[in-house]
């Protein structure tokens, strides 16, 4: 009933862009806050940009700070990642999540654990 269906990977080369969507379906996204994780093999899934429900607060990892730009728009029941610059280090499968919570967001927050519906990922290959 609750579904989040991510979409926008791919293949680019460093310094290239990706425009990452999550569409939710069976819910409304207007009282959840919505979170970007990623998992590279081997590593433990990390939280990249998280946004709260009304898209006043987002939070960013440092690693993709000024590069990375959460968005959101609740009438299409749609969250964005938008992707500048990329590095090899950012491929990953990249997942979205939701929790129903209102507020402010903060970066400690932004963490797998607090986040319980989930999409199956979308591949993001940073290549030359």
């Amino acid at each position: 009933q609750l579904q989040l269906v991510e979409s926008g990977g791919g293949l680019v080369q460093p310094g290239g862009s990706l425009r990452l969507s999550c569409a939710a379906s069976g819910f409304t996204l207007d009282y959840y806050a919505i979170g970007w994780f990623r998992q590279a093999p081997g590593t433990e899934r990390e939280g990249v940009s998280c946004i709260s429900s009304s898209g006043g607060s987002t939070t960013y990892a440092d690693a993709v700070k000024g590069r990375f730009t959460i968005s959101r728009d609740n009438a299409k029941n749609t969250v964005y990642l938008q992707m500048n610059s990329l590095k090899p280090e950012d491929t990953a499968i990249y997942y979205c999540a939701a929790r129903r919570t209102v507020g402010l967001i903060t970066q400690a927050g932004c963490v797998s654990g607090r986040y319980y519906s989930w999409g199956q990922g979308t591949q993001v290959t940073v290549s030359s």
